[in-house]
């Protein structure tokens, strides 16, 4: 029962932590939005971006993530035979990406916020691409878990659906920025 338990409140801030990686990348492609923009509208809604990027980050993001973190690591406590799997290394893997992408969501906060209402210096194009980092690794995340180890078993299906839908994203990301 307590593993359950721990298991639903686990998947709960998951999708806190995910729901926050997903509006924080948002904001990142809103504030460069800003950049045609006459000079006092500019100012007064990357003020307002990096108020909202700062906010989420502490109050959201961060918090769901040390929760989704601190019951997983209870989850593996209490059931040590996860760490003999190998659908589980995968999803740990997979979770060092997120977490690379936790780091460079970090760094991008405290970016816009030393910017000074300043131009933000990466293109448009590339952090709409990243905008959907976090949707790659959420596929990949719940896919692993739910098919288990079907994943090694169907690995190269998974990796062809999984570049297609890749494809078909990036392209949609590029098909929307040109209008």
């Amino acid at each position: 029962m307590l593993y359950t338990i721990i298991k639903a409140v686990h998947i709960i801030f998951m999708v806190s932590y995910f729901a926050g990686v997903f509006y924080l990348a948002r904001i990142f492609v809103y504030y460069k939005d800003t950049d045609e923009y006459e000079e006092n509208k500019k100012q007064v809604l990357r003020e307002q971006y990096v108020f909202m990027a700062r906010r989420l980050w502490n109050i959201i993001t961060v918090p769901a993530g040390i929760i989704m973190l601190v019951t997983g690591l209870i989850m593996i406590s209490l059931n040590f035979g996860l760490m003999k799997t190998p659908w589980f290394h995968l999803k740990l893997t997979f979770l060092v990406g997120l977490a690379f992408y936790h780091y460079w969501c970090w760094k991008k906060v405290l970016q816009i916020k030393n910017l000074h209402g300043n131009i933000l210096p990466i293109a448009n194009i590339k952090l709409r691409q990243a905008n959907e980092i976090a949707t790659f690794i959420l596929f990949l995340v719940v896919f692993t878990v739910i098919l288990k180890s079907m994943v090694i078993e169907y690995w190269w299906q998974l990796i062809v659906g999984f570049i297609v839908l890749v494809t078909l994203i990036m392209a949609t990301v590029k098909l929307v920025n040109k209008k």
